[in-house]
């Protein structure tokens, strides 16, 4: 009965090489912090065309009243998800502090 030899040292290494050739690559992505501010520029801009169209309105410069009532509700749609998602990371926040250690 034949018995292989254990890979050792050597097998880690290699491994240990491909794992920081893998991360080298993946410095063009985008971070979790990117795509927050990502995510809340797209809500201000959203919120800030739903006050504009609503002031066109008013000032009787547009006459589809559908497209406003559409950007107000998707403004305050995207706005309460915004919300909803900083309750949910104060939450996971204050659940981690409380952890004992």
């Amino acid at each position: 009965m034949n018995v292989g030899g254990i890979s050792g040292v050597g097998a880690f290494s290699s491994e240990a090489l491909e794992i920081k050739a893998f991360r080298e690559n993946q410095q063009d992505t985008v971070s979790f912090a990117d795509h927050l501010k990502n995510a809340l520029n797209s809500v201000d801009n959203m919120q800030n065309y739903s006050e504009e169209a609503a002031n066109a309105l008013a000032a009787g410069k547009a006459d589809n009243i559908d497209e406003v009532v559409v950007a107000g509700q998707k403004a305050e749609v995207a706005l309460l998800l915004t919300i909803q998602v900083r309750n949910k990371i104060l939450d996971a926040y204050n659940e981690i502090m409380r952890m004992q250690i």
